[in-house]
């Protein structure tokens, strides 16, 4: 009792003094905070996963989090005082797998997202083909592979009814299919002769063999070889768009998970005006057709766009296709009649020469692998590089992961791979259920984003939307990481539910294990001192509703760097 005594009064008397130096404007200038948040719920993700009530923010760092009453030894007379009201404060999200440009530029052309069926995808692009007379080509994407069934066999007939003189094509939700009209076709000189290129497939009549209007992978770049480029204005307006739609869901980085030279001028030009509100890692594009000579080129984009919010020290290998198309490497054959096993897109031995190569120059590899064949592929290249050169500690990571054989989970941690899941894709929506498990079966379906598995064998996970193929919204993302069900309810049934994970893996998956796959671990991804005051400030707290309730968070104010980059701290 007189120890508890002795507590309280040392503790009334640190409150009282720190009362009268903010009273008194006795707070030195130096030690004086620009910005004070106080009376929150703050989870910190620090080491100890602890809570906090305030924070304190000085030329854009955290130089407090503690107590409210403790706060009060960083006001001064300039520092700017907000009360919380008791609302939950996170670390700015970060997004570990997105195309902010690509889906930006998206959203300001044919924007098919969140059309239901076919009807409506020609029915949008009438109107917009109507109200743009002048452009030569007509692009966006966002249609559903769903909407076609078996095969996504999206038909050139049906958008020549509304466009037949000029040049469509749109891409897929997933980007991995695109969908053309005959002119687009007669543009690109695709005929019956035709052959398909090593990386893709030109969707054909099986009676005529004329080509259908749908291109699988690689084969759309015989259109878009054809195309006019994406201009320098759209590609900033696109940008501009997704920086402003991101920081208004609390994200303030992301690893954007393809850039050519044009990205990443449209990154630095933004940066370089004061409009990259995000912290932002590039993934520069591993071409297939080229083999180790493009190193060279790359290593001067890395040293040449690296500055800033911008890390140019990346590299992207698409190693396969997807589940839908059948272009999915896998370990088995699909149930189709060519029993096809799928598409690796890097032969596996180069792939190995290539990962070593540039895990030896200092590049983090980002992989695209969704089939079991593609993941054992690129774990077998990182197993490679870190026998030739030691664990140089590059945080490679593979995304996708729909996938993975049971022998190949424990090598995630081994190998110091970071799993990198899109969460949103683990549940039973019509790709699952009508585009993928008839045509792997049952036993290899009970294997479908097994996060939870990553997670229990001692693997890093981290989430990543690939907006614009779904929502980069992270509370749906971490609902259905939660309960393997579609957010908002558009599913009844969960996906295997022992892949689940609990509330603060998921919060970790986009906050702290993000920003260690960024690199940036040190300074963002937690609340904590000296870290930068990249933060979220949401309209409840996550620990205190149900699962299916997280979808329906929002984002009151987002902070980079200590200011206000979506919402406003004084209407709190």
């Amino acid at each position: 009792m007189i120890h508890q005594a002795t507590q309280l009064w040392r503790r009334a008397v640190v409150l009282g003094l720190a009362a009268t130096l903010a009273a008194c404007g006795g707070v030195d200038k130096e030690k004086a905070a620009d910005l004070a948040l106080t009376g929150g719920k703050i989870y910190t993700v620090d080491a100890g996963r602890s809570w906090a009530e305030a924070i304190a923010i000085k030329d854009g760092r955290i130089v407090f989090v503690g107590s409210s009453a403790d706060a009060k030894n960083f006001v001064g007379d300039d520092t700017t005082v907000v009360d919380l009201k008791g609302r939950m404060v996170v670390p700015g999200f970060q997004d570990v797998h997105v195309h902010p440009i690509s889906a930006g530029v998206e959203a300001n052309a044919c924007n098919l997202n969140g059309l239901e069926n076919v009807d409506a995808y020609i029915a949008a692009i009438k109107k917009y083909a109507d109200e743009h007379p002048d452009e030569p080509w007509i692009t966006g994407g966002g249609w559903s592979m769903a909407a076609f069934g078996p095969g996504a066999l999206a038909r050139r007939e049906l958008i020549d009814a509304v466009v037949p003189d000029r040049p469509v094509l749109l891409y897929s939700q997933d980007g991995h299919t695109t969908w053309a009209n005959s002119k687009a076709l007669e543009i690109a000189g695709i005929t019956n002769r035709t052959p398909d290129p090593p990386d893709g497939r030109i969707d054909r009549d099986p009676k005529t063999g004329a080509a259908v209007g749908s291109l699988q992978e690689g084969a759309s770049s015989l259109v878009t070889d054809k195309m006019p480029p994406v201009g320098d204005t759209k590609r900033a307006d696109g940008l501009r768009y997704a920086v402003k739609y991101l920081n208004a869901l609390g994200i303030t980085a992301v690893q954007d998970a393809s850039v050519n030279e044009d990205d990443l001028k449209t990154y630095r030009q933004l940066d370089d005006a004061g409009e990259l509100s995000l912290q932002v890692v590039g993934s520069i594009w591993w071409e297939r057709d080229q083999g180790l000579e493009q190193i060279e080129d790359i290593k001067r984009r890395r040293a040449e766009f690296t500055k800033g919010h911008v890390d140019a020290g990346t590299v992207k290998i698409m190693q396969d296709g997807v589940m839908e198309n059948y272009t999915a490497a896998m370990l088995e054959p699909y149930l189709v009649p060519d029993k096809t096993k799928g598409i690796p897109m890097v032969e596996p031995e180069k792939l190995k020469e290539a990962v070593t190569k540039l895990d030896a120059e200092g590049f983090q590899v980002h992989f695209h692998a969704i089939g079991d064949a593609a993941i054992r592929q690129s774990l077998d290249a990182v197993e490679a590089a870190r026998t030739a050169n030691g664990d140089l500690g590059h945080r490679h990571h593979i995304s996708h992961l729909e996938l993975i054989d049971k022998a190949d989970i424990p090598r995630f941690q081994a190998l110091g791979v970071v799993a990198n899941f899109q969460p949103l894709w683990a549940m039973n929506d019509d790709y699952v259920t009508e585009l993928t498990v008839p045509f792997i079966g049952p036993e290899r379906a009970a294997g479908l984003y097994p996060i939870g598995s990553v997670r229990k064998s001692g693997g890093t996970i981290a989430f990543g939307s690939d907006w614009s193929v779904s929502s980069p919204n992270p509370f749906e993302q971490m609902e259905t990481a939660i309960t393997r069900l579609e957010a908002n309810g558009g599913t009844t049934e969960p996906l295997l539910p022992d892949e689940a994970i609990s509330l603060a893996d998921a919060l970790d998956a986009f906050t702290i294990n993000a920003a260690y796959v960024n690199r940036d671990e040190k300074d963002t991804g937690s609340i904590e001192v000296g870290k930068r005051a990249d933060l979220a400030v949401l309209d409840r707290n996550l620990f205190d509703i149900a699962p299916a309730e997280l979808s329906d968070t929002k984002v009151l104010v987002t902070l980079f760097e200590g200011k206000a980059v979506h919402g406003k701290l004084e209407e709190l």
